[in-house]
């Protein structure tokens, strides 16, 4: 299978439009090329005979359906459908989304492949929306479950006490599940309560997991087998009774967010956060490189697409 590695790597792809057409058609379909409509194995390539007077050419990349006869292109069905930016600089794009730690702001796309700071931005949410998870098929996490939340958002006044926001604070809540040596479930949640915390954990976490929080009172009466590190008192860990790992992929999307983006609103939140949770979910300690994680995003693009002016959300639980 072709996959995406290092720069090195990619610039073979960038030749031409016609070459890096080709190696997206090497990701989305490894098993030979499929009718984005209809479902259809025996599609068949449209090129030019020749050039013909008043005609304009087929452009590069176009196939059509001997079942449905329809035309389409490796674009269509996915996230890259109706985009007028070079398909060379979605490769570029989505390996440098894939491989960086802590993201990539649209301003940084937007001077590195020469292009206006709104199709910048557009392509980078487009992405993001490629790297969300998809709860069909997302299997429940299991053994031991750190749950925790964190807050994003505007500054803490002066003379306020470190903590828990209050109520009215403009701060957005996150709230996510780690499962230890595995996969992270992270989303912005309206308010971290009792009843939203309980919700989550019957969505995503499996029954007999154990799970491990800290003494914050939406984590008091949970029916499922369940730990405390008492944070209040200032303890931190006892034993295998923590929640540092949940507390590690807190850090590395609030760096993010601080260090990279400066600003996430609510409403395009969920978005950055699923970007983290992606490069979490998809990392080197469970075996998936810089090239398979750019290859994930590809195939995680199948079956969605994002409208500039579809609406934003706050992805509640």
């Amino acid at each position: 299978m072709t996959t995406l590695g290092s720069l090195l790597k990619l610039a073979k792809h960038f030749r031409s439009e016609t070459a890096a057409i080709a190696h997206l058609e090497s990701l989305r379909w490894p098993n030979g090329v499929a009718c984005p409509h209809c479902g259809g194995a025996d599609p068949y390539r449209l090129t030019s005979r020749g050039k013909v007077q008043g005609k304009r050419a087929i452009r590069p990349g176009l196939w059509k359906c001997s079942q449905c006869r329809k035309q389409f292109t490796v674009k269509v069905g996915t996230i890259f459908e109706q985009s007028h930016i070079p398909v060379t600089k979605w490769l570029l794009a989505l390996h440098l989304l894939a491989s960086s730690k802590k993201g990539m702001s649209a301003h940084q796309f937007h001077r590195m492949l020469g292009m206006t700071y709104r199709a910048a931005w557009f392509m980078a949410h487009r992405l993001r929306h490629a790297m969300a998870s998809d709860d069909g098929i997302f299997v429940k996490l299991e053994g031991i479950v750190e749950a925790d939340e964190t807050y994003v958002g505007a500054r803490r006044k002066k003379g306020t006490k470190a903590g828990r926001p209050s109520l009215g604070s403009h701060k957005a809540p996150v709230f996510a599940l780690v499962q230890r040596g595995g996969h992270v479930r992270a989303f912005p949640m309206a308010r971290v309560t009792a009843v939203n915390v309980k919700a989550a954990l019957r969505d995503y976490v499996k029954p007999d997991a154990h799970l491990m929080t800290d003494d914050f009172s939406a984590y008091r009466y949970l029916t499922m087998k369940h730990d405390t590190v008492a944070h209040s008192t200032g303890e931190y860990g006892r034993g295998q009774v923590h929640t540092n790992t949940v507390e590690g992929f807190f850090s590395l999307l609030k760096r993010g967010i601080n260090g990279t983006f400066h600003h996430v609103s609510k409403g395009h939140l969920h978005r950055y956060v699923s970007e983290f949770e992606f490069r979490y979910n998809n990392r080197i300690a469970l075996g998936v490189d810089d090239e398979q994680r750019a290859v994930n995003i590809v195939r995680g693009a199948e079956g969605k697409r994002l409208t500039f002016k579809q609406p934003s959300s706050t992805s509640a639980a």
